[in-house]
């Protein structure tokens, strides 16, 4: 009977089971409501930039965030809420990267210009913290037992992305060095590309001059918002992928557990 129950109440898409608010639904949309209204309010009467807008919608909806993870611990255990809250976190990071190529391809703003949501956030050091994060959550999850072909991928995805935040990083700390050896402290060196697209590792690199890396589309000539964008896209994919197959053997337990009780 247990499992007969648990083959009616077996979600398609459990991603979507885990990240749905139930209970909390009501503030959630609370929340969401007050950012908009807020942001609005602020960005025309009192002239808020746009990240501290979005800065204060994603507080908001933290505060109602914090309730649902709680509840997912208590429900599902420690590894399933990590796995909401990356879930959350990607989501967020997804969008920031779609409206940088909104306003980069779309909108024509200058690289620089096209910063996403909360323009304070894209700094390189925030970066190279993030997807190093990512890769110890990936890692983490592995272990708690993600440990199928997509969970696996994921890891190994999010190891190569942080990676190349590395090289990037790395560059970033040398030209900062540089330019203030030079007397031009105040100019930034934020932007530089990395190991992928226009101007990067690859594309000037005398090991790979001729050869068919540089005749990849987007390889050595895509621009560093689109290189990114792709990164980000194959991670969450991914992460997508990964989650939805662990969960369902998890969210069946936690079924089983509540029904034989």
């Amino acid at each position: 009977m247990a499992a007969q129950a648990i083959t009616a109440r077996r979600p398609r898409f459990p991603i979507l089971a885990l990240l749905h608010p139930r209970e909390r639904t009501t503030l959630v949309l609370a929340a969401f409501a007050l950012a908009l209204a807020l942001g609005f309010a602020g960005m025309r009467l009192l002239a808020w930039p746009l990240w501290v807008a979005s800065a204060l919608g994603l507080w908001l909806l933290l505060l109602a965030g914090v309730l649902k993870w709680r509840d997912d611990l208590r429900r599902y255990g420690l590894v399933v809420m990590v796995l909401s809250m990356l879930l959350v976190a990607q989501g967020f990071h997804t969008v920031e990267h779609l409206v940088q190529i909104v306003q980069y391809h779309v909108l024509k703003w200058p690289p620089f210009a096209s910063s996403g949501l909360i323009s304070a956030a894209n700094a390189e050091w925030v970066h190279f913290v993030w997807n190093w994060l990512v890769v110890a959550l990936a890692a983490y999850l592995v272990r708690g037992g993600m440990r199928g072909r997509w969970g696996w991928l994921f890891l190994i995805w999010a190891f190569a992305h942080a990676s190349e935040h590395s090289y990037m990083m790395v560059r970033y700390l040398e030209m900062s060095s540089e330019l203030s050896r030079l007397g031009f402290p105040q100019l930034s060196a934020q932007g530089l590309p990395g190991v992928l697209g226009r101007d990067g590792w690859l594309a000037r690199s005398p090991a790979t001059q001729g050869t068919f890396l540089c005749r990849l589309p987007g390889v050595t000539t895509a621009p560093r918002i689109d290189v990114h964008f792709w990164w980000n896209a194959g991670e969450v994919v991914l992460l997508a992928l990964a989650a939805n197959s662990f969960l369902r053997g998890r969210l069946d337990a936690s079924i089983l557990h509540k029904e034989t009780r």
